[in-house]
């Protein structure tokens, strides 16, 4: 039995990152972080027990500062597509 073999460069993972992926990807991340800590500061208002200390309802502050870290890092990817794009029309 023949076994078939790859003559040409084995392809790794691609490393499509644009500008502004990270700052997104961070931006989920805290915005989860501060998703969680939200439902966790609400829950006493529902269980009837005691309110949680003011630290938790400053982590959950987060939740706004993950949506604008997502936000700024899709605005900063906008700006490298039309930079990008502007490039392209003047080089034709």
């Amino acid at each position: 039995m023949r076994s078939e073999t790859p003559t040409g460069p084995v392809a790794g993972p691609a490393d499509d990152s644009a500008p502004g992926d990270g700052l997104v990807k961070a931006g989920v991340v805290v915005f989860a972080i501060g998703a969680v800590a939200t439902l966790v500061t609400v829950a006493p208002l529902f269980l009837g027990t005691d309110p949680f200390p003011t630290v938790a309802y400053l982590v959950s502050m987060l939740m706004g500062v993950g949506f604008a870290l997502a936000a700024a890092g899709v605005l900063r990817s906008v700006a490298a597509q039309r930079r990008q794009a502007r490039r392209g029309g003047q080089a034709a």
